[in-house]
């Protein structure tokens, strides 16, 4: 893949189409939602229509969905331009890459991630958050919320916080039992250190299906 590109693939959750087994994405280091339990998603996932734009989201008939999204950062304004960003290349260095999942059917909504080329051996936060990305990192808005104006903890957000092994790679899940509103989550930023807050160090535009 060329530095600063972005691929997106699509398909339904019984495995059809490239899709990953249901239970197949248990890659997660640390599994920052969990708290927020398990249980009937809220919405099943909508068969996208044909057009020129990419898919991202496909439902089986157990009425699931999947989507995954994968980017090589690069700086704002590079030559090439790509949907994830680096505001510190010093802790997301150009050409680090990110991979973001998300998983829904009946009984469970699920987000991962996996990042390569980070600094090794170090801890790093990231929520999904409700805005596309931008040049400027506060482009990509606040945290996505379920309930809107209520607590900002794992149970109410999605939290992927991580850390590094020693070869700068990362992974987490996050779990819930209610999914995304229609337009309400578009990226995921990726922040200097863990738990609710921290400078806003990345940053992914992704098409997260309701």
């Amino acid at each position: 893949m060329l530095a600063g590109g972005v691929s997106i693939a699509h398909g339904a959750a019984d495995g059809t189409d490239g899709a990953p087994a249901p239970d197949s994405g248990g890659h997660a280091a640390h599994d920052a939602g969990k708290a927020g339990g398990t249980g009937k998603a809220s919405g099943d996932g909508k068969a996208a229509g044909t057009g020129e734009a990419p898919l991202v989201g496909g439902a089986s008939r157990s009425g699931g969905l999947w989507m995954r999204a994968d980017g090589v950062f690069s700086p704002p304004g590079s030559f090439v331009p790509s949907d994830a960003l680096t505001y510190d290349t010093g802790l997301v260095p150009a050409a680090a890459r990110i991979e973001i999942t998300q998983y829904a059917d009946r009984t469970s909504h699920r987000v991962t991630t996996r990042l390569r080329g980070l600094v090794p051996n170090r801890g790093y936060g990231m929520h999904v958050h409700t805005s596309p990305c931008g040049a400027d990192p506060v482009s990509a808005g606040p945290h996505y919320q379920h309930r809107t104006s209520a607590t900002a903890d794992p149970v109410n957000e999605v939290w992927l916080d991580f850390r590094t092994d020693g070869n700068g790679a990362g992974e987490a899940e996050a779990r819930h039992d209610w999914g995304f509103r229609e337009g309400g989550a578009r990226s995921v930023i990726v922040h200097d250190a863990q738990g609710g807050a921290g400078k806003r160090v990345a940053c992914f535009t992704v098409p997260f299906a309701p």
